[in-house]
């Protein structure tokens, strides 16, 4: 799979309505959304048939959308339809879904008033998004050189594609030094997140998380936490400064790619790969079951 180019994947993509074959899915070259970030998207993960946590994303994928100015023109309901639809189209029961609207090039500029509004799904076959085994002996992390902006700045509350162009260029920047990803600050020089995934860290039985002020409130983030409540693990949603992470004895990511991933190193600091950690790893497997295989064990 890996080694196949994504533009020549074999079935078929969801595009403005209508399916068409995987290679035919394309757009001209000066799409605004290319040139200007003026697009939005999510990531979701079906198992065993089913999209976690569907319409909760597809919501935010409108609401994304907003904060960008401007309006897909399908409703939530027709978009999960066709998530569904899709889904089964692929003959997957597990994959990576990937909703995305964009500006398309009927103007070209920064003022894009009149451009139409595009919608696509993609939905293929993808696993872990770090590797296996490092997975389960706790991955490691750089220290990134780009930060998370003031919100002033930047519509940080929409999972825009431009936000992830910084991104970027810290994964490539710490995959060249031999880490799985990087740690990002932000502005203030507080902990922010990883270059795709939310971080918790784990002191005295206690989850301590940055508080979502100036990057995405995750969704698997979101979970987690309600997960840990379940169990009685206290969370706490604060700022938390870099030098902080000498006294945290677990650390883990969250993220629809990422699902739960221990980490053992951020930079100089080491981790272990704990009860804490493994147990919401398990936990947030059994919550990704759909619900008719849950009730068939």
């Amino acid at each position: 799979m890996a080694s196949v180019p994504f533009d020549q994947l074999d079935g078929f993509i969801w595009m403005n309505g209508e399916f068409v074959k995987w290679a035919d899915a394309k757009i001209h070259v000066l799409t605004h959304g290319l040139h200007y970030a003026s697009a939005v998207f999510e990531g979701e993960r079906a198992y065993g048939g089913e999209i976690f946590k569907l319409t909760e994303h597809t919501e935010r994928l409108h609401e994304s959308a907003c904060i960008l100015g401007f309006t897909i023109p399908y409703s939530v309901t027709e978009i999960d339809d066709a998530c569904r639809v899709l889904l089964k189209k692929q003959g997957l029961l597990d994959a990576y879904v990937r909703p995305i609207a964009w500006r398309g090039s009927e103007m070209m500029g920064v003022a894009a008033q009149s451009n139409r509004i595009n919608c696509a799904i993609a939905i293929w076959q993808w696993p872990s998004y770090f590797d296996p085994a490092q997975k389960l002996k706790g991955i490691r992390l750089d220290l990134a050189e780009y930060r998370r902006p003031d919100p002033l700045t930047a519509p940080s509350k929409s999972k825009a594609a431009g936000l992830y162009m910084i991104c970027t260029l810290s994964k490539h920047a710490a995959e060249a030094k031999g880490y799985a990803d990087a740690m990002m600050l932000d502005w203030r020089g507080q902990v922010a997140e990883a270059t795709g995934a939310n971080i918790f860290f784990v002191k005295d039985g206690k989850l301590h998380t940055p508080k979502a002020d100036c990057f995405l409130d995750g969704i698997t983030r979101r979970t987690v936490i309600g997960l840990a409540k379940d169990r009685g693990i206290e969370v706490i949603e604060r700022a938390i400064l870099p030098e902080e992470l000498e006294g945290f004895e677990q650390c883990f990511l969250t993220g629809t790619a990422a699902e739960v991933t221990p980490v053992s190193e951020v930079g100089p600091y080491s981790f272990q790969v704990g009860e804490i950690a493994k147990t919401l790893m398990e936990d947030y497997y059994a919550a990704v079951q759909p619900r008719q295989a849950i009730a068939a064990e």
